[in-house]
């Protein structure tokens, strides 16, 4: 069973994700509230694994609110449902210790995934957060990598493939502006994967934000 809080300034969306999510068996809202006060409270008397917020603008201050609250509970996964796209929000809202973000046009099915992923000890973030931060990722290694050397993990080539991949170029695609073979861009693609260690593009952007390659 996975419990769950909802934090939300709008009781349209308190009562719209607590009705859905009651469609699952395993998961259950334990706290619903639209007051910073009543849910600490709250918390205090009930096991919340899994922390949704609701919150349209990441100001500094629900930024620090974050902050706070995993400063209170260092074991809470926090789900950030938001509009804000801007990456240096969305990079500074993981930072504050947010574990998945979802825009707030995800669907329920999607809201459910990023609950249970959270649980089992995984981030999770929407698909075009992930493209996003990876778009980020990507301008920034560039940026800081004009000339790699040695100690670089990317060579140039794999740099520019991986930039290609992120502009959403397909491997044939990336093969026609190389002038290499499509079995060529996925060998490097393979070969940026096991050099980083890393199996999906959500790990490749934690990777690049806890190595401080993203700059804010």
């Amino acid at each position: 069973m996975v419990f769950v809080g909802l934090f939300s300034q709008h009781k349209l969306i308190l009562e719209s994700v607590t009705a859905y999510l009651s469609n699952y068996s395993d998961i259950k809202v334990v706290i619903a509230t639209s007051d910073k006060p009543t849910l600490f409270e709250k918390m205090k008397q009930h096991i919340v694994h899994v922390l949704v917020v609701n919150m349209f603008e990441l100001s500094t201050a629900e930024l620090n609110f974050i902050i706070d609250t995993m400063l209170k509970y260092p074991k809470l996964k926090i789900l950030l449902l938001s509009n804000a796209n801007r990456d240096d929000v969305i990079l500074r809202s993981i930072k504050a210790g947010a574990k998945g973000y979802i825009t707030i046009d995800a669907t329920g099915g999607e809201l459910a995934q990023a609950i249970f992923s959270l649980r089992a000890g995984h981030d999770y973030y929407s698909d075009s957060i992930t493209q996003l931060l990876l778009n980020r990722y990507i301008s920034s290694n560039l940026t800081d990598s004009q000339a790699a050397d040695d100690d670089d993990p990317l060579s140039a080539r794999q740099i520019e493939i991986l930039k290609l991949w992120g502009d959403g170029f397909s491997n044939q695609e990336i093969a026609d502006k190389l002038f290499i073979s499509v079995r060529t861009v996925e060998t490097h693609k393979n070969h940026i994967m096991q050099k980083l260690n890393l199996k999906s593009t959500v790990d490749l952007v934690k990777y690049a934000i806890k190595s401080n390659i993203i700059k804010l």
